[in-house]
């Protein structure tokens, strides 16, 4: 066993958890660390919304209190960063896209998810990993609103994949029919983020 390895398992069994849930290369931390491309955008929550486009046939733009008023779900879940960090038991409140696709009515020919986020940043997934029972649209995080480090007003909660598929200050999703790699995609980052098989960088 690599000694990186090593070290990280006995870190994680000190803190009493089993070993299994650290992803290969992943070491467990306590802190979420603050990660992304740009500066923290400034958001006017009176004139921020969230649209929902694409193969749909009811194209939807939300505001914060139409999205707030959907059903809420609190999922607890580990999350895993490609810089190699993991934090588990997070907790995040939103909604899941089941209540969002009950008004927008997704397409037979709907196969992707593409966020869309501030900066022109889009992060793109398959329609299962948004469906995933942990996915969220999220607007708080271990019981408080997200501060704007981490995506207020509303990021997007993947965590079947590496996190920056979770892309913070959302401000829609685009069902497709066909993949577009997102803004890490392009400049090199594996398309499919499965963290249990290492898939950070390449295809």
């Amino acid at each position: 066993m690599p000694l990186f390895r090593s070290k990280a398992e006995e870190k994680v069994r000190e803190a009493g958890f089993d070993p299994a849930r650290l992803p290969p290369g992943q070491y467990l931390t306590e802190k979420w660390p603050v990660l992304h491309a740009g500066e923290v955008p400034e958001i006017d929550l009176a004139t921020w919304t969230l649209t929902v486009s694409g193969e749909v046939e009811e194209p939807l733009t939300l505001s914060y209190d139409e999205l707030r008023a959907l059903p809420q779900t609190t999922v607890t879940t580990d999350i895993h960063c490609v810089t190699r960090w993991s934090r588990f038991d997070a907790g995040f409140t939103g909604v899941h896209w089941r209540d969002v696709a009950k008004l927008c009515r997704p397409k037979p020919t709907a196969n992707f998810a593409i966020a869309h986020a501030e900066h022109g940043f889009t992060a793109n997934v398959p329609l299962g990993a948004l469906e995933d029972e942990r996915a969220l649209l999220a607007y708080a995080a271990d019981g408080e609103p997200l501060t704007p480090e981490h995506g207020w007003p509303v990021r997007l909660v993947i965590p079947t994949k590496y996190f920056w598929k979770s892309a913070k200050w959302l401000t829609g999703i685009e069902l497709s029919s066909i993949d577009k790699p997102g803004f890490w995609e392009r400049y090199g980052y594996n398309n499919n983020a499965d963290f249990r098989k290492e898939e950070r960088y390449g295809f």
